[in-house]
This record gives structure tokens, sequence and C-alpha cells, in this order.
């Protein structure tokens, strides 16, 4: 059954809280001489309905116990990668800001736990334009957050949002993400550098379209010397069913049978190349590699 927007977020904002938002950075990466981070935005506090209401009840239960994920509501962290090689300073995505879920919208906090500020970013690039990816871009007074920053973002996943149809052709219980997106979207309409699938769009950065969780949404490959690793965005959601079971239909992705044939593709590529995945959703920081298994595939968590 789908959630009403007014019952979403009503259900949303019923549920506890943390007490304090992880400011910090939580993982980190070498890539030969450039650094990937991970920096938190905090986290989301969702209804297990908007991953799991299409999934088999019984095979779903015993894999999220597998797992230990609580009964209730889930608390996805929110990891925005971070990547300097000494001359650029490049975030993916800018986080949920002050008007999203008061449990996330920590970026700048934890930026600065690593001795940045906004103005030291020299580049934004967009893995897809929900809320908790994009509302960041301005502040409680609707201020650019990001103003130094060059924003970039897919071509495909802009005509999207950019489209003014599109508010009344997305689900009901997304229609804010709609106009929040276009809202913000227009804040930097005048200098986004908009790119294709397969494009290098900055040194060692190269797009990788990986539609379905939206419909223009993009992973990102970085590549420095023999080091390699991939920011996938939303693309893979979750570190339990997501990988256990890619083939299902998630609530969460706009188009849910093609971001299903996405996520075995992108986890079919991660674990035959064996290479390192940065996962916005995922925890301890969101960096680490998929394995194939006899079940699936499993996350296994960076111990740098």
């Amino acid at each position: 059954m789908s959630l009403t927007r007014r019952a979403f977020l009503a259900r949303c904002a019923s549920l506890p809280l943390a007490t304090t938002l992880p400011h910090r950075s939580v993982a980190e990466l070498p890539l030969g001489p450039a650094t990937l981070t991970t920096v938190s935005d905090g986290h989301l506090v969702l209804p297990r309905s908007f991953l799991f209401s299409h999934m088999p009840d019984e095979e779903l239960t015993s894999i999220l116990q597998d797992f230990d994920v609580p009964d209730g509501h889930l608390t996805p962290d929110c990891n925005l990668a971070l990547y300097r090689d000494g001359t650029n300073t490049v975030l993916f995505d800018v986080g949920a800001g002050p008007d999203f879920m008061p449990s996330a919208g920590a970026v700048q906090d934890s930026l600065a736990a690593v001795e940045l500020t906004p103005d030291d970013i020299t580049h934004v690039l967009f893995t897809h334009a929900h809320p908790d990816h994009i509302w960041g871009l301005l502040d409680e007074f609707d201020d650019p957050v990001f103003a130094s920053a060059h924003m970039m973002m897919g071509r495909a996943e802009w005509d999207y949002w950019w489209d003014p149809r599109t508010v009344d052709t997305i689900a009901e219980d997304r229609m804010s993400f709609a106009v929040g997106a276009r809202r913000r979207m227009q804040t930097i309409e005048a200098g986004v550098t908009l790119f294709e699938d397969g494009e290098e769009i900055l040194p060692g950065i190269a797009a990788v379209a990986t539609p379905g969780h939206t419909p223009g949404h993009m992973s990102f490959e970085l590549r420095n010397g023999p080091d390699a690793a991939m920011v996938v965005g939303d693309a893979i959601g979750n570190h339990h069913v997501a990988f256990r079971r890619p083939d299902w239909r998630s609530g969460s992705d706009q188009d849910m049978d093609q971001a299903a044939e996405t996520r075995r593709m992108l986890l079919d590529r991660l674990s035959r190349e064996k290479m390192q995945l940065v996962g916005f959703h995922l925890p301890g920081g969101g960096i680490g590699r998929a394995e194939a298994t006899e079940d699936g595939y499993h996350f296994l968590q960076d111990e740098t």
C-alpha cells in the first residue's frame, strides 16, 4: 500500500530521533596520492514500509534477522563522499539541509571536523536530486551553502526534475521531492554543468549511469593509478536486502524494476573487479566491498 505524502511525512515526524548528530568524518580510503573520505550528514528516520512493502514477508524477516535489523523504524546513515586530489576538493551530493528531517543536515559540522568549510569545496557532483542529496544547497535562510563550488549533474537527472510535469506524474508521497528539487536547482541553473554517462567529468572521475532509484541516477568511478572506487549513491541503498536479494523490488526506488536490474549489474561488476565502493546509506561510513556469496552478495565494511 502506498503512503500519501501527508501520511508519510507525519509518520516520519512521529518517529524517535537521536539526540545528537554525528558531525565527523567516518571513513577514509587512499586512492594513490588522493584521498576519498566520507563525512556524515546524520541519518534518516523511515517507516519500514518505505523500503519493504513490496517484499515477501517470510524471507524478508529471515534476512533482517540475519543482519540484526531491529524492529520498528529504520535509521540509515547518510554518508557524503569527499574526494581530494591536491587540486580539486569534490563533494558528492550536499545532504539534506535544514528542511527535510531533524536527524539529518549535519554536513557543515562534519566538514569542519576535517578542517574544511563549504567555501573550500571546488566541485559538487550530484548522484541524484532526492531531498537528502540536494536540499542541502540552501541553509535555513535560503542562502546558498556551497556558493564557491562548481555544480555538476547528469543531464537525464536534471531534465527529469526540471520538467514542470514531474510534480504531476511522480508518486503522491514524493510530490514535495519534486517541488523541493526544482526550487534548489533554480539557484544553480546559471552555472551548472550537465554531463552524460561515460564522460570523464573531472580528472580521474567518470560518470556511470545507474538509473532506477531515480530516472537519471548517476554513480561515479574514481581512478588514480591502479586504485579505484565507485561512489554508488542510492543505487545500492542498504547493506542487507539490497546485497542479499538485489533482484527484489524496493519501495524506495522510483522505477523498482530498473533499479533491481541496476543493482545486479553494479554488484556483479564490483564483486568481480574487487572494487571498493561508497554507499550513501551503508553503515560505518559506507566504504567497503561487495563479495559474491551462495545466496547473493555481502557487504564487507572497510576497516581503515
